[in-house]
């Protein structure tokens, strides 16, 4: 008799049926579980942070040489992907500036980058070069955030 056929209620069979509903059920679980873990895995370990280069090799909070200047601006550069690319950055105040962040296959949350105190909040293609003005900025800290605050960068502007 056919266990997924319920045409006979007796007790065996309908307990069968619900044995493997319960085995269907665990199974799509632990299916899902770890195609979360795998995805958020990847996420966390991208290609970036296996590059072993001095030249692009930031960790924790230390400030990057990524600041350089070009027809009288200051250029600000941060990768997005996985977070911000260097998380700290030390410019010099009073200048103008702008921030261009690269992107390259960016599809986290990191793609949308938000700048409280320039009430900005805006979507980054996921892969391109985005500039964006930050005026004139005064000695301080500046920071921002992807679009749902889970990964910071700052800015440090100094005299």
């Amino acid at each position: 008799m056919n266990k997924w056929k319920i045409k006979n209620h007796s007790r065996g069979e309908s307990q069968n049926f619900e044995s493997e509903q319960k085995r269907v059920i665990i199974a799509m679980v632990v299916i899902g579980v770890i195609v979360v873990g795998f995805f958020g895995a990847l996420v966390l370990l991208n290609e970036d942070s296996f590059k072993t280069s001095s030249s692009t090799q930031t960790t924790g909070t230390e400030a990057k040489n990524n600041v350089s200047s070009q027809d009288g601006k200051q250029i600000i550069v941060l990768t997005a992907k996985g977070g911000y690319t260097p998380r700290r950055s030390v410019a010099k105040a009073g200048i103008p500036t702008v921030l261009r962040v690269n992107t390259n296959g960016t599809f986290d949350c990191s793609s949308a980058i938000r700048i409280p105190e320039l009430k900005l909040s805006k979507n980054l293609p996921p892969t391109g070069e985005t500039d964006i003005d930050l005026g004139t900025p005064k000695a301080g800290l500046f920071s921002g955030t992807c679009g749902m605050g889970m990964y910071p960068f700052e800015i440090d502007f100094q005299t």
